[in-house]
């Protein structure tokens, strides 16, 4: 199959985009209301469950966003940018699909290697089995811990992740002047230099 290479986002690739924000930004409150028990201890099961199901539908969006990706080139980076902003920029997306897949991934091991054994139920649909691998483990206790530890780290790596990604998307929209922003919302126009 060829690769389609555009001045602009696939509407495909925009949408993505926007419903993977949202449901990891979802995903980081959620894991501050668990975290902090924020919320009444008879609603934190079911924020559970749909943390995990939100989870493991970002898990799934990360393969099918990497799947279009691999057919679908990014627009070209906008003429006269430095090595380092180059660089920059290619080094913050593949840290962002590295942690799309990790940061779901180190959930559902946690989730496998629990001592509470609780099943997943993908939005009350149907149980999402745990890792065998890991649920059958003789250092499932051991697991459980690093893959707690390697979660908070992902969440951590991500707000960071996500401040530098707003932040450049916005330096370029209003300091460059570039279309960058423009290429994933499109109702913005690109503004005069």
């Amino acid at each position: 199959m060829p690769v389609t290479i555009s001045s602009s986002y696939t509407k495909t690739a925009i949408i993505l985009h926007w419903v993977m924000a949202f449901l990891i930004l979802a995903q980081l409150a959620g894991g501050i209301v668990m975290e902090e028990k924020l919320i009444p201890q008879m609603m934190l099961f079911q924020l559970y469950q749909l943390h995990k199901s939100i989870g493991l539908t970002i898990l799934v969006l990360a393969f099918v966003r990497l799947a279009w990706r691999l057919f679908h080139t990014s627009p070209p980076l906008p003429e006269g940018m430095k090595l380092y902003e180059i660089w920059g920029a290619k080094l913050t997306h593949f840290a962002f699909y590295f942690i799309m897949i990790m940061f779901p991934l180190s959930g559902w091991v946690m989730v496998s290697s629990s001592a509470w054994d609780v099943p997943t139920l993908w939005f009350g649909l149907f149980e999402w089995p745990h890792l065998s691998f890991v649920h059958d483990h003789a250092e499932k206790v051991m697991i459980n811990v690093s893959s707690k530890e390697a979660h908070e780290i992902f969440a951590t790596l991500t707000w960071g992740l996500l401040g530098l990604h707003v932040g450049a998307a916005l330096f370029h929209h209003f300091i460059k002047r570039d279309d960058v922003l423009t290429r994933m919302i499109p109702f913005l126009r690109k503004r005069a230099k």
